[in-house]
């Protein structure tokens, strides 16, 4: 069995800060028992009125801890604090939404039926204990997307937290413990590897939802599917930035950088590979790179050496393979500095590759067909931009991106009420919105012939 080591390593500083020793098997066995049990009651014996306050209680604590809550994810993968701090505050509008919609979501659903008489109507009801594998670069948020809507449907939580951040997960144990939800409904637990494949299998687990690498989303696939759980997955991500037209090539180009360095390059769904209509490029290109290289002072490290030295083995193969980067500097530990590569062949393997850190790939489009097909031309389909002043070519690429998300015109645009999730190796499911409480529901048909 692998031992899975949960540390709290500084990015910034590489030092290490504190170590949590991984839970035993039987650890794992109570967490497990603990959250059927609690579903019995949190299902059952609370009203949905009830679990709606809760949830408020839990996005009124996010608030109130906002500050605490934000220098654990800076010590723990070098958020900086104004973002780690917004980051906080976008969790708590989820748990909030939550709160306010769950009533409309899962109202009784009639069905209007084609012959016979009586009435038929859908019920949505939760379906038991579910099992969140969660990632390290929004520690908070990813849970958000996660427990919100779960929780106030009635199904209870058992969550694996990333290794480096033992003490982000053990601050929201706290706010779920200080909200109100009962022992067992939301359950933190430092399981390893080997842990959470055995958790997956267990039958008191009834569903799973994984954010991760595409590799690891596979293998929890797989589990899940040998036992027959739901299971949603957001994988990663090579999001296409499309500039087909612009009024203002440098607000554009600000919108470029602000996608791709946020986090410090390292989101899912930045728009990774930026593609130029021709006419545009050499000017955007030229404020691009400017813009990218003056971000250099302000960057924030890399979540840890080993990410860093990733990033960096994957641009050196693309310049190995005849691309550009222009950049300054060079990597010092977990800082990496902001570049851009131009003269990535599609072909190339590289530019297949997600490239998780700040480094943009820039292309060149001769026409709205090229753009498109380079758009998707990778594995993934998680996100995606379109940049144009043409209303009619805006909704004409939309339709044909293979994208589970197209935002026009617009960056940071993401909201709790928008369903968020990829199609093609980017993973399936969706989190958020009306769609992201329906996941891990049983969507129960009562059909009443009349009396």
């Amino acid at each position: 069995m692998s031992k899975q080591l949960y540390a709290v390593v500084n990015p910034a500083t590489g030092e290490l800060e504190q170590e949590y020793p991984a839970a035993t098997d039987a650890a794992v066995d109570q967490a497990l028992d603990a959250a059927a049990n609690a579903y019995r009651q949190w299902s059952q014996e609370t009203t949905l009125a009830e679990r709606a306050e809760v949830l408020n209680a839990v996005a009124a604590l996010h608030n109130e801890r906002s500050g605490e809550l934000a220098r654990i994810a800076q010590r723990e993968m070098g958020k900086p604090l104004e973002e780690a701090a917004a980051e906080v505050e976008f969790s708590a509008s989820i748990y909030a939404y939550y709160a306010a919609n769950a009533h409309k979501f899962l109202a009784d659903e009639p069905v209007e039926l084609l012959e016979g008489e009586g009435t038929a109507f859908v019920r949505r009801q939760p379906i038991g204990t579910l099992l969140g594998i969660m990632p390290w670069n929004y520690p908070y948020y990813q849970v958000a997307r996660f427990a919100a809507p779960n929780l106030v449907l009635g199904n209870t939580i058992v969550l694996k937290p990333a290794p480096q951040c033992p003490e982000s997960s053990a601050a929201l144990q706290r706010i779920f413990a200080d909200a109100g939800c009962p022992e067992g409904g939301y359950v933190n637990v430092y399981a390893t590897n080997d842990q959470a494949a055995d958790a997956i299998a267990d039958p008191r687990v009834r569903g799973v939802s994984f954010t991760g690498s595409e590799r690891a989303g596979a293998e929890v696939a797989e589990k899940a599917g040998r036992n027959l759980k739901k299971v949603v997955l957001e994988l990663g991500g090579s999001d296409p930035f499309l500039v087909l037209s612009s009024a203002d090539l440098e607000a554009t180009a600000q919108a470029a950088v602000d996608t791709r360095f946020e986090n410090a390059g390292q989101a899912c769904n930045a728009g990774k590979r930026v593609i130029v209509a021709a006419e545009l490029y050499d000017e955007f290109l030229d404020i691009f790179t400017k813009k990218v290289l003056a971000t250099a002072g302000g960057l924030a490290p890399l979540s840890s050496v080993a990410a860093a030295e990733r990033l960096e083995a994957q641009v050196q193969r693309a310049v190995d393979d005849g691309a550009t980067l222009v950049c300054e500097g060079r990597r010092e530990g977990a800082f990496f500095p902001p570049g851009v590569l131009t003269g990535v062949s599609p072909n190339s393997p590289s530019a297949a590759e997600e490239l998780f850190g700040p480094v943009a790939t820039v292309y060149r489009a001769e026409s709205e067909t090229e753009a498109v097909e380079l758009a998707n031309s990778t594995p993934y389909g998680l996100g995606s931009y379109v940049f144009t002043t043409d209303p009619e070519q805006a909704m004409r690429v939309a339709d044909r991106i293979e994208a589970g998300m197209v935002f026009v015109n617009g960056v940071g645009l993401e909201g709790a009420e928008l369903p968020f999730g990829g199609v093609k190796r980017s993973g399936f499911g969706r989190e958020l919105g009306r769609a992201g409480i329906d996941e891990f529901a049983n969507k129960k048909l009562i059909r009443t012939a009349r009396a």
